[in-house]
């Protein structure tokens, strides 16, 4: 989707949809295209292959006033819905982890708190998130309750002017790090799922980082304990009085992981046109070959069909039509896609696929983990069955 550089705009925009965009989109787009190309590319696969998050980097984005998803005000440049979308997909393009690292701080921890925080709350946390300067985390997914987010066991217990959280959440990117925890948690009282806003040194938190991982290795996923946690009322999310409260949040990060998909889809697909084109076998180019051709074309009918479905997903929020069902559609679509893509590209590279050099093998990796998060390809497909069938398959 890009029109600085002609290579890129031929192979990955073949329906000419960067004509579509606006001229600040386009500006967005630049300025994070040109932080991925200098930035990231350069160095991300020494971070990835030592799972070690990349501060560097981090700090490095800070100064490109990129940060706030679309967030209004507060210090958050005015992006639109496909401004920030663009933003999400080349920061993937990048690297996975730096695209969810992103993801969690601005469509997560900054999201709960533009849509349900107080006045104070906004006021508090998000100028310094929008710089980078605070960073947030998003505490929902417990051990024992993945898909099953409504049935948390993390609990809440007003005492005075404080509330006490007792329980475990799981997966919680950038959780080791954060200045700011959103922790979903159920009120004892009338058993609805409510929001706190934990800081960085309350006592009874306690976040470890998950060892191990194979996928999104540079961003820190921790496992959080809570026990006698002491939040003060002023910390609890002032409008997240339900579940359904954490749901809207939810259904607007889905659109995010649908343009995250298609960043690791076009890195792939670039990588595997470079590569066939240099690559000699049997005394010629591999791109002379039929089967390879076959493939690349394959390769580009999903990128650009997952282009269609971001352009059109940011067109639908603009006009006040997104709903969690078309959320559901595009992150099931663009995650399956996505996925296929990558691995059609490491089948092009040959042995050289799986090697870090070439990138492919990350994005591959990567895209299991964007496959799952935010709600696997099942769980979407049941969301979207029970829409068009009136039938819900699953409680």
């Amino acid at each position: 989707m890009a029109t600085d550089n002609i290579g890129r705009a031929r192979g990955t925009d073949y329906f000419l949809i960067a004509e579509q965009l606006t001229e600040s989109e386009l500006d967005y787009l630049r300025r994070a295209q040109h932080f991925v190309d200098n930035d990231v590319l350069p160095v991300i696969n020494d971070y990835w292959e030592r799972a070690e998050f990349p501060f560097q980097i981090v700090e490095k984005f800070a100064k490109l006033d990129l940060v706030g998803d679309g967030i209004e005000g507060y210090g958050c440049p005015p992006m639109s819905p496909i401004a920030a979308g663009l933003v999400n997909m080349e920061l993937n393009r990048g690297d996975g982890s730096v695209g969810t690292f992103h993801g969690v701080h601005c469509g997560l921890a900054m999201k709960s708190i533009a849509m349900l925080g107080s006045a104070e709350q906004k006021e508090r946390w998000l100028p310094p998130m929008a710089r980078l300067e605070k960073i947030g985390a998003f505490a929902l997914t417990e051990p024992a309750h993945g898909s099953d987010s409504i049935a948390l066991e993390t609990s809440a217990r007003r005492e005075g002017d404080e509330w006490v959280l007792d329980g475990r959440k799981r997966w919680i990117g950038n959780g080791s790090i954060a200045d700011v925890v959103v922790v979903w948690a159920r009120d004892v009282s009338d058993g609805q799922v409510k929001g706190f806003l934990v800081e960085k040194g309350t006592a009874g938190f306690h976040a470890s980082v998950i060892e191990g991982k194979v996928s999104l290795r540079s961003v820190w996923n921790a496992d959080i304990e809570l026990t006698g946690c002491r939040v003060p009322e002023a910390n609890r999310l002032a409008e997240a009085r339900s579940f359904k409260d954490a749901g809207r949040v939810l259904t607007g990060t889905r659109n995010t992981v649908a343009w995250a998909s298609l960043g690791h889809a076009v890195a792939a697909y670039e990588i595997a046109v470079a590569y066939a084109k240099e690559r000699q076998q049997f005394g010629k180019p591999l791109v002379s070959f039929q089967m390879i051709q076959d493939k690349l074309v394959a390769m580009l009918c999903e990128v650009t069909a997952m282009q269609l479905y971001c352009l059109r997903l940011g067109r639908l929020i603009e006009e006040g039509r997104f709903t969690d069902t078309i959320a559901a559609l595009a992150k099931l679509n663009n995650t399956v896609k996505a996925r296929d893509v990558c691995r059609m590209a490491r089948e092009i590279l040959g042995g050289n696929g799986i090697l870090l050099d070439y990138h492919v093998v990350r994005h591959m990796a990567d895209m299991e983990a964007l496959y799952t998060y935010e709600g696997t390809a099942q769980i979407q497909t049941l969301i979207v069955g029970r829409d068009i069938t009136g039938v819900s398959a699953f409680a």
